[in-house]
C-alpha cells in the first residue's frame, strides 16, 4: 500500500518587534471555512507587560489574508501609538 500525504504551505507571518512592542497575528478559523483577524500587541516583561488583543469584525477566506490585515493593524497601532506620544514644546 502507498501512503501518500498532502501538505499544505501557507505563508506563516512570524511575530515582529517594533521599538518596545511585539506584534503577533493570532488568526482564528471560523464556522464555514471563513478567518477572523486578530493580532496581539506585547510590550514590557515579567510583571510590567501589557498585551493588548485586538478582534477585527472583517471575515477572510484564508488564514494568510486575516494573518496579513492582523499585522497591517497592528503596525498602524504602533505607529499612533508612537505619534500620540511625541509631544510638542
Amino acid at each position: 500500500m502507498i501512503h501518500t500525504t498532502t501538505i499544505t504551505t501557507t505563508k506563516s507571518l512570524s511575530p515582529l518587534t517594533l521599538g518596545k512592542y511585539r506584534i503577533a497575528a493570532c488568526p482564528r478559523p471560523l464556522p464555514g471555512g471563513l478567518f477572523a483577524a486578530q493580532v496581539s500587541i506585547a510590550s514590557g516583561s515579567g510583571s510590567a507587560s501589557t498585551d493588548r488583543v485586538m478582534r477585527f469584525h472583517d471575515e477572510f477566506t484564508t488564514h494568510d489574508a486575516a494573518a496579513t490585515y492582523a499585522i497591517a493593524q497592528g503596525i498602524d497601532w504602533v505607529h499612533d501609538a508612537a505619534r500620540r506620544s511625541v509631544r510638542p514644546n
